[in-house]
């Protein structure tokens, strides 16, 4: 495998990436994987869990794993899209005008229940994930590599909210779950942020530094030649029009999701220390990338099936290649 930067290979950058993770953020080795691979397939992510569970404290580590930039943005009804991308100012001083530049510009950015502010701003957000730019009064300005959104939908609030159109959803490289830590990891939380003097919490700044910006912009590129060989492809594509077709889903995944599935299937190989992509990356691939991009048929959604089951149960019916 091609180096990235003094012998360093990406997969074993990965590897210190990962473990550096797992010191703030526990129980949730999966979670951690699929953010891991996002990042290496240059998506974004759509973080889903309840309160309290450290996914700021994820994100900010991660920055700090790269010496990234870090910024944050908390989304309410009157958030407006100035106040996520930036504005000019008349200065009266200079008489001139002057650039604001918003919280976008950063590395790694954390949207704060993204789904609170109204469409526009929301909006604002999406063409920014998808251009890689800002536009403020006409004047297109590039943001730096790498470039990353981490938006978190809190699932138990659902009053005064405005959730993602189905076309915006697909935005998003994945939907990362995260759940309640096992019983030893929610005690070993527990007690490592009751036992500081101040019971402030885990420093995510403690982790650190593995590699540089150019480093992870090397291994984003190392992922993108890893060999998807036709069968795979074919597997990945199977599987979506599979979604489509089923009689249990109303909204199945269109050609994106699986450009997705082929993408963080590479991400998969990297860190796995493969040059090629196998079935099975596409399989550990296809819940985090096809469950946003599915909805239930209405008769299968009052019955109380789950969107999980019902992506896990196509997937299991799509005949995998011997590749």
């Amino acid at each position: 495998m091609t180096g990235t930067g003094e012998g360093t290979s990406a997969q074993q950058i990965c590897q210190q990436i990962y473990a550096e993770l797992r010191k703030v953020f526990f129980g949730q080795d999966q979670v951690v994987s699929q953010v891991l691979a996002a990042l290496l397939s240059g998506g974004h992510i759509l973080l889903e869990g309840k309160p309290g569970l450290g996914k700021t404290h994820l994100v900010l580590a991660l920055a700090n794993t790269f010496g990234g930039e870090f910024g944050r943005i908390q989304f309410t009804p009157d958030l407006m899209p100035t106040d996520v991308t930036g504005f000019t100012l008349f200065d009266m001083k200079s008489q001139t005008f002057q650039m604001r530049r918003g919280p976008v510009f950063t590395n790694l950015l954390l949207g704060d229940e993204i789904n609170r502010a109204p469409a526009k701003t929301q909006a604002a957000l999406l063409e920014v994930m998808q251009e890689r730019q800002v536009t403020i009064d006409g004047e297109s300005i590039k943001l730096d590599p790498p470039f990353m959104v981490l938006a978190t939908q809190n699932p138990i609030e659902q009053e005064g909210t405005y959730p993602l159109p189905e076309a915006q959803l697909d935005r998003f490289l994945m939907k990362v779950v995260i759940d309640y830590p096992d019983q030893a990891s929610e005690e070993q939380v527990v007690s490592q942020v009751t036992s500081g003097a101040s019971a402030s919490g885990i420093d995510a700044s403690e982790v650190e530094r593995i590699c540089s910006q150019e480093e992870i912009i090397q291994a984003q590129r190392e992922c993108a030649s890893i060999q998807a060989v036709p069968e795979v492809v074919r597997y990945a594509v199977n599987i979506c029009r599979a979604t489509r077709e089923s009689q249990g889903i109303s909204l199945g995944a269109g050609t994106r999701g699986a450009i997705s599935l082929i993408q963080v299937a590479k991400a998969y190989a990297l860190i796995n220390g493969r040059g090629f992509v196998t079935p099975d990356d596409v399989k550990s691939a296809s819940l985090p990338v096809l469950r946003h991009r599915v909805q239930l048929a209405p008769e299968l959604a009052i019955s109380g099936q789950k969107v999980d089951d019902a992506v896990a149960g196509i997937v299991n019916a799509v005949e995998a290649p011997r590749v």
